[in-house]
C-alpha cells in the first residue's frame, strides 16, 4: 500500500510541477531577453507574496518527487530496503526542502 501511494505522490508531484516549470523558464526567458539584471528581479520579487507562494509551492513538488525518486532508485540498484530506505527518502527530502527554502526566503524576503 505504501508503494501505491508513493506512486500516486510521485505522479500528482510532476503534474503541479509542469506548470511551475513552464513559468520558470518563460519568467527566465522573459529576464534573459530583457536584460534584466540580478538587482532589478530581487527588487521585484522581493516581499512579493506572489512569488513566495509560487516558488515556495515549486519547491515543496520538487522536494517530494525528487525524495521519492531517489528512494525508487537506491532500491533498485542498491538493493536498500526498509528503514535505511525511508531514512534516505525522508532524509534526502528534507535537506531538499530546506535548502530550497532557505533560497525561496532568500529571493522572496523583504
Amino acid at each position: 500500500m505504501l508503494n501505491v501511494r508513493l506512486y500516486i505522490a510521485q505522479r500528482v508531484t510532476a503534474l503541479l510541477m509542469a506548470p511551475f516549470v513552464l513559468v520558470h523558464l518563460g519568467v527566465m526567458i522573459y529576464a534573459i531577453r530583457g536584460g534584466v539584471t540580478a538587482a532589478e528581479i530581487l527588487g521585484r520579487t522581493q516581499g512579493s507574496v506572489a512569488w513566495f507562494l509560487f516558488y515556495g509551492g515549486f519547491v515543496l513538488a520538487i522536494s517530494i518527487h525528487a525524495a521519492i525518486g531517489l528512494r525508487v532508485i537506491t532500491h533498485e540498484l542498491a538493493g536498500w530496503s526498509g528503514a535505511r530506505l525511508e531514512a534516505l527518502m525522508w532524509g534526502a527530502g528534507a535537506i531538499l526542502l530546506a535548502l530550497g527554502g532557505w533560497s525561496v526566503i532568500a529571493v522572496t524576503w523583504p
